[in-house]
């Protein structure tokens, strides 16, 4: 699987998540059980997955990202007011520190889930506005 076709399968299984569970869990809960219903489609999750960051050939620190899907996607979660710069700051770190491209930052805290997808290439750039298709609104 692509990294855009497990990018929409995780914002589907995301948004399965948000209508069940609803809105005031903690991030933990809302990891759990989006990485349970990913299983259940099929796909590969691996959760609080460590990376290490280089400086100079040495290690000078770690990041625990919260999901990382079929080994293309880092998924992190959010329990916040809104997704900020500081958020999409972290994935791309994130990003940088797997050597992985595509990270998304989902925020149950809302009725709807919120998310953005954040792709790095050379240059990091934030793209999507993270509003539901009008499809996935219902």
């Amino acid at each position: 699987m692509d990294e855009e076709r497990t990018t929409e399968a995780i914002l589907g299984a995301a948004i399965e998540v948000s209508n069940v569970l609803g809105a005031g869990f903690l991030e933990n809960v809302y990891r759990r059980a989006l990485g349970f219903e990913l299983r259940l489609r099929g796909l590969k999750v691996a959760e609080e997955v460590r990376f290490k960051v280089w400086y100079k050939r040495r290690c000078v620190g770690e990041y625990l990202a919260d999901l990382v899907v079929d080994e293309c996607v880092v998924v992190e979660l959010k329990c916040v007011e809104h997704i900020g710069n500081v958020h999409l700051a972290q994935a791309i770190n994130y990003l940088k520190a797997s050597g992985l491209e595509v990270g998304l930052v989902l925020n149950f805290q809302q009725p709807k889930l919120e998310w953005r997808r954040v792709i790095l290439n050379r240059e990091p750039r934030m793209v999507a506005d993270g509003r539901r298709p009008e499809t996935e609104e219902d």
